[in-house]
């Protein structure tokens, strides 16, 4: 069974959207990542980015790039779940999908005020940053939560798992 949520876009009707709200004043905040498993530590992450505007859009790796990004094993969760699961959470206003391993085509066309990433980034790292700032956006090293990721969670399920 599928369920609509009108807070998952496609990229083409997202952009459209977004420059009307930021016509109206509002700064659109935007982050990326995997989001396999959802944990504490994505929680707190999102709800700190939200802070940092008006509007939080947070774009996922399709499944294929994730499994570039991360190996075949991984997502352990498909694409259109963990977009749902995201778009759940309050903190959350809209989610959008993306196919490529950096997010440099999708905020180029997004066009962010602040783009977040997590506190395990340092800014002269992000590949994205220049794109940010060219169109006039910052990008914002958030925050971490030490212990608190997926392949964190991932060791304690196996080490569970072996020792059961």
């Amino acid at each position: 069974m599928t369920i609509e949520i009108p807070k998952i876009y496609q990229l083409k009707e997202l952009t459209t959207h977004l420059d009307d709200i930021k016509k109206q004043g509002n700064v659109v905040v935007t982050t990326n990542g995997c989001f396999d498993v959802l944990h504490l530590g994505h929680l707190r992450y999102l709800q700190a980015a939200k802070k940092l505007g008006d509007i939080l859009v947070v774009a996922v790796n399709s499944d294929e790039s994730v499994r570039q990004l991360k190996g075949q094993n991984r997502p352990l969760v498909p694409q259109d779940e963990r977009a749902e699961m995201l778009a759940g959470l309050e903190c959350v206003d809209y989610v959008v999908i993306f196919p490529e391993l950096t997010p440099i085509k999708l905020l180029s066309k997004l066009k962010p005020n602040i783009h977040v990433k997590g506190g395990d980034y340092k800014l002269e790292q992000l590949v994205e940053r220049d794109v940010v700032e060219e169109n006039g956006g910052r990008v914002v090293v958030g925050i971490n939560v030490p212990g608190k990721s997926t392949t964190n969670l991932i060791e304690v399920i196996c080490k569970q798992y072996n020792s059961s």
